[in-house]
């Protein structure tokens, strides 16, 4: 295990294109730590730099205080696994996974051990004796993960390692893999663009936009105190809402609505120099009350769809305003509102978020 520290890394391409700029962040030893963000975010080559099969243009990385700018990925002694399988065509799935062990120059019996034991976690033990050609995109891919996973080494990189899987066996995946890091009290850095992975397997979350770090911290800080509004609408599915709003006084904000306007309180407050000013008020479509009564304060709004997800629903709700403003809300199945009814939404305090331009503002 290492402890990492990025200190103010970029990678520049051709001298114009900027895949990754000023980042830092510390990933601490034995930490499962995932960098979530869309394609173009700069976190894929966030991990090659890290693994050292990237130049970095400026500032440093260092595993336990140890600067490997210079070093090769040989020399980092880092465990790879990506979307792309990259394995030997020629070498059985056990020699594929028993590859890293055979260059560390363990013996025979404890490499068939080891091999055994991570092939039977990632249920590729009785592919042991195929080529990978035999297997399907799947199997690869967990042939891929368990060559990496196998080793003991300081840093371990997993770059979108269960893509390719079905639904059903992603999830089983992901346990096993958040289940090896403990036992195995790896030092682990896991990028993807799916934040229920990010979100189910990680110790903290690193948010990355337009090559640029925009948050970091655990689940809980950045579902409940975003940094900003775009790592507010892209963590959360469905995606966070968002209404125009006034700020009354520093404690009320209201949201304009057919029969005048609906006044809500918040948790905190806001500087007074927001009082009487436009902002934006951000809702999870989880954090919505959803009544068929009229409880105080409400929005009134239309039922226009329903989406069923097995117990529960997403309706897609118009509010009876000048905009006739959309908002998603999800539902527990015994409470779902039909097409074409009218709803009574209500916002608990401690849900709603306010920002000016992308800029939280309560405080």
């Amino acid at each position: 295990m290492s402890k990492l520290e990025i200190k103010g890394a970029g990678k520049v391409y051709g001298g114009e294109v900027v895949a990754v700029r000023d980042l830092n962040f510390t990933c601490e030893d034995g930490e499962f730590l995932a960098i979530l963000g869309p394609s173009g975010s700069g976190k894929s080559t966030t991990l090659r730099m890290i693994a050292g099969l990237e130049d970095i243009t400026e500032g440093e990385i260092l595993f336990d205080g140890v600067r490997v700018n210079d070093m090769s990925p040989s020399q980092r002694n880092i465990a790879l696994a990506f979307e792309s399988y990259a394995l030997y065509p020629h070498m059985s799935v056990f020699e594929n996974i028993a590859y890293p062990l055979r260059a560390q120059g363990l013996g025979k019996k404890e490499i068939k051990e080891r091999v055994m034991a991570i092939a039977g976690e990632l249920r590729v033990a009785d592919a042991l004796e195929k080529r990978p050609s035999g297997l399907s995109g799947g199997g690869q891919q967990r042939v891929s993960l368990a060559r990496a996973l196998i080793r003991e080494p300081n840093v371990t990189l997993l770059d979108e390692p269960i893509s390719h899987m079905d639904q059903r066996l992603r999830a089983v995946m992901r346990a096993q893999v958040r289940r090896i890091h403990d036992e195995l009290k790896l030092t682990t850095i896991y990028v993807t663009h799916d934040q229920a992975e990010a979100v189910s397997l990680c110790d903290r979350l690193v948010v990355m936009n337009h090559a640029a770090l925009q948050q970091i911290g655990t689940v809980d800080e950045i579902w409940n105190h975003p940094a900003n509004k775009f790592v507010a609408t892209f963590v959360g599915e469905p995606q966070m809402n968002f209404l125009g709003a006034k700020v009354e006084d520093p404690n009320h904000v209201s949201i304009p609505a057919a029969e005048g306007r609906k006044t809500f309180q918040i948790e905190g407050e806001v500087d007074k120099k927001y009082v009487s000013g436009d902002i934006t008020l951000g809702i999870r479509p989880l954090e919505i009350d959803l009544s068929m009564d009229q409880g105080e304060p409400y929005m009134a709004a239309k039922v226009d769809l329903v989406e069923f997800q097995g117990e529960n629903a997403i309706l897609t709700v118009r509010l009876d305003n000048q905009d006739q403003t959309e908002l998603s809300v999800a539902v527990l199945g015994h409470k779902l509102g039909q097409i074409g009814d009218t709803v009574s939404l209500s916002f608990k305090r401690e849900n709603i978020h306010l920002f000016d331009g992308e800029t939280p503002i309560l405080r």
